[in-house]
Parts: structure tokens; C-alpha cells; sequence
């Protein structure tokens, strides 16, 4: 799959803010990537409902169903400081919504603030994959760049060092006091299913595009498949 980054607006405070569970973030759909058999269609409709069953119990789940052209791989996982309750409504929410917006794929992915679902037939888990990258920003600049951009690497580093913690389960997360009325907030999370090793590549990539894309800005959200 060719590599190309989306780029959308997005106005946003310099927070990553409580959301509805239910708000859809973005979708890919891989057309190069046709349904041609019912059975795989049938296949994709079984897996959902699979991993929405396993995700609601630990927030992650990967699964494999059906054999040979029709076997079809998922993963879903929710944010990692989400409630189960909201786990649970997100994953259900996402998991109709993928089969609506992408009816005739078979590579898919859908993001939610609280929830990452994706399938496809080859088989994805543990692979980096940056091939996708879905980038938000806050039109917004900050008026001292210099302090920012400095107070912002840090607290980068710190919260990537965190996510690759494996009692951690890919989630890192701080904020760091810029002024008596103004906090920076920052979190970071992978796929459960990548090695330390592989994780903290990902988010070096995903952290590596704020001096392109969100040089300066309030606010950057940066979605990938893997992180």
C-alpha cells in the first residue's frame, strides 16, 4: 500500500479533551482491497461481533476467523484510560459504523476518541504499520513557541517512555503546568499487540510530524494504525 498522510482541521483548546465515546474521528477504506465472496463478507461480520465480545473484557482483543482466501484478521482496542462502559459503547458504535462506511473492503479501519478497530486478510499483528496516517490540528498558535516547543519534546519523551513500560499496556500520558492558567496535556498509546521495541518506533514516528504538520499549534492529534 502506498504511504500518504490525510490532513484535517481541527479547532481544539490545548487539551486532549473528554469526548463522546461515540465521536467518529476518521475511517480508510483500502479499495484496492475488493470483498469477493460472501462467505468473506459473512467471514468480517463474524469477526466484529467477536471482537467486540473480547474487547469490552480487557479493552483489547485480536482475533483471526474464517480459513484459506476467506480468513479474515481484527484487532480493536479502546484508550486505555476510558471506562469499560465507554469501551464497550465505543467498540459496538465502531464496529457498525466500519461496515457502513467501508461495505465493500476487506482492509479497513475506523478511529473514535475512545476506540481503534481494524480488519483486513493479511495478517497485521505485531507490525508496525505507519502506512496510514490520519493528522488534526488547532489552526491556533501558541504565543511562546520557543517555551512550547521545548516544554512539548519533554514531556514527549517522557510519556513515549512510559507507553512502552509493559505493565503499561502501550499507555502514556502527562501534563506539565506552562503558565498559572494555561496546562499542556499529552497522551500516547499503541496497539497491545507490538513488542516495547516496536512501539516506541511508532510513536517516534507519530511524534516526529509535529514540527511539520503542527508546528506552533495549541493542538495536534496524530492517528495510525499501530499508535
Amino acid at each position: 500500500m502506498a504511504s500518504f498522510h490525510r490532513l484535517l482541521l481541527l479547532f481544539t483548546i490545548l487539551c486532549i479533551c473528554t469526548a463522546e465515546s461515540a465521536e467518529l474521528w476518521s475511517q480508510f477504506c483500502n479499495h484496492n482491497s475488493q470483498i469477493n465472496s460472501t462467505q468473506l463478507s459473512a467471514n468480517i461480520d463474524s469477526l466484529l461481533a467477536e471482537l467486540m465480545s473480547g474487547t469490552v473484557q480487557n479493552g483489547f482483543s485480536t482475533i483471526s476467523y474464517g480459513k484459506a482466501e476467506d480468513q479474515v484478521f481484527g484487532l480493536a482496542q479502546c484508550r486505555g484510560d476510558v471506562s469499560s462502559e465507554d469501551c464497550s459503547s465505543c467498540v459496538e458504535d465502531a464496529s457498525k459504523q466500519i461496515r457502513k462506511l467501508c461495505p465493500s473492503q476487506s482492509d479497513a479501519r475506523i478511529w473514535y476518541d475512545y476506540c481503534f478497530i481494524r480488519y483486513g486478510t493479511n495478517k497485521f499483528f505485531g507490525q508496525v504499520d505507519t502506512s496510514v496516517g490520519i493528522i488534526f490540528y488547532n489552526v491556533e498558535n501558541v504565543t511562546d513557541p520557543d517555551s512550547f516547543n521545548k516544554e512539548l519534546a519533554s514531556l514527549s519523551d517522557k510519556i513515549s517512555s512510559e507507553a512502552v513500560k509493559p505493565g503499561n499496556k502501550g499507555l502514556g500520558r502527562g501534563k506539565k503546568q506552562l503558565s498559572p492558567f494555561l496546562t499542556l496535556y499529552e497522551l500516547a498509546q499503541c496497539t497491545r499487540d507490538l513488542s516495547p521495541l516496536s512501539c516506541d518506533q511508532c510513536l517516534a514516528i507519530a511524534i516526529g510530524n509535529f514540527p511539520t504538520f503542527c508546528n506552533n499549534k495549541k493542538g495536534c492529534r496524530v492517528l495510525y494504525s499501530s499508535c
